[in-house]
């Protein structure tokens, strides 16, 4: 069995989650930017990482560490991949526009680069209702690493 370690960032703006859809692929639903931890790497800075050749954003804060699993993947009918996910909450500082377009260059699961993603903001509950089922993981956590403001 194939056993891959993934990071996730939930990146939070305020009282809004930054999602996205692949340009050329839309078939592959709203997802949240992620991707393989590297050889080496701890996973707070593969997320840290991965945030920017998905998103742009320079300026991300790590707030919190929000749970990790085991995602079992059937790959063709023909063998099985065990990912260890984790979950983090990454907080964005600076204004940033409500939508833009972003090119990743050095996709980790080795499609052909370019990947053009389209990246947008959304509520946390719409965010929660609009994922893919495999990015919802440790989200009602979420709510939690919010400033108390947003949440009234």
């Amino acid at each position: 069995m194939l056993s891959t370690n993934k990071v996730f960032a939930y990146i939070t703006h305020g009282d809004q989650i930054l999602v996205f859809r692949h340009v050329d692929f839309p078939e592959a639903g709203i997802q949240i930017p992620g991707g393989t931890i590297e050889e080496g790497e701890e996973p707070e800075e593969a997320v840290l990482r991965e945030a920017y050749e998905e998103t742009g954003l320079v300026e991300l804060h790590l707030a919190c560490h929000l749970g990790s699993d085991d995602w079992i993947i059937l790959n063709n009918r023909c063998s099985v991949e065990l990912r260890l996910r984790h979950f983090y909450h990454l907080i964005c500082k600076p204004c940033v526009p409500d939508s833009w377009q972003h090119d990743e260059l050095h996709p980790s699961d080795g499609s052909p680069a370019p990947i053009t993603s389209e990246f947008f903001w959304l509520p946390v509950t719409e965010a929660t209702a609009a994922l893919e089922p495999y990015y919802i993981a440790n989200i009602d956590k979420l709510s939690g690493s919010l400033p108390r403001f947003i949440l009234g």
